[in-house]
């Protein structure tokens, strides 16, 4: 129980960090399997090729408009809401998957979530500061650590 639950977190938080990137690898990963253990849960539209393809370019769209200087900070409270609904997802499909309560994934996801947005932010306002890195240097950095992370943490 201990891997499901460190998973949760990981792919919270990376929801935290880019809102639609936990959605958008659990969706990747569950539609390629065609006996998802979602097929029969409320959650069995992230097993939809289509809506995976949504989601990828809703990522896309993310990654691209993060690093906008109009892009409003993550911790303001929309985005915040969206981001830990995001983590409550993730948290919610990943027990479902693993024959634990969704509820209880939900609230471990949305946790982590709303902790990585509030950490992900002050950090990289931080470096941004106190480095010659510029601000979407720093998003780069971000997203790479996000996919390359998000994907280890997703593989289902």
């Amino acid at each position: 129980m201990k891997k499901i639950l460190y998973k949760t977190m990981a792919l919270g938080a990376f929801s935290g960090m880019r809102s639609m990137a936990g959605p958008t690898l659990v969706s990747h990963f569950v539609c390629k399997d065609k006996n998802s253990p979602l097929k029969h849960t409320p959650l069995r539209l992230l097993g939809n090729e289509n809506v995976a393809l949504l989601l990828k370019g809703l990522a896309g769209g993310e990654l691209v408009g993060d690093k906008l200087p109009s892009a409003p900070d993550r911790i303001a409270a929309p985005s915040l809401v969206v981001r830990g609904a995001s983590g409550a997802l993730v948290g919610a499909a990943v027990y479902l998957m693993h024959d634990g309560k969704g509820l209880h994934g939900a609230f471990v996801g949305a946790t982590a979530a709303i902790g990585a947005t509030f950490a992900s932010f002050y950090l990289r306002k931080y470096l941004s500061e106190h480095t010659s890195l510029a601000d979407p240097i720093l998003g780069a950095l971000e997203d790479a650590l996000v996919v390359g992370g998000g994907l280890k943490a997703a593989q289902l």
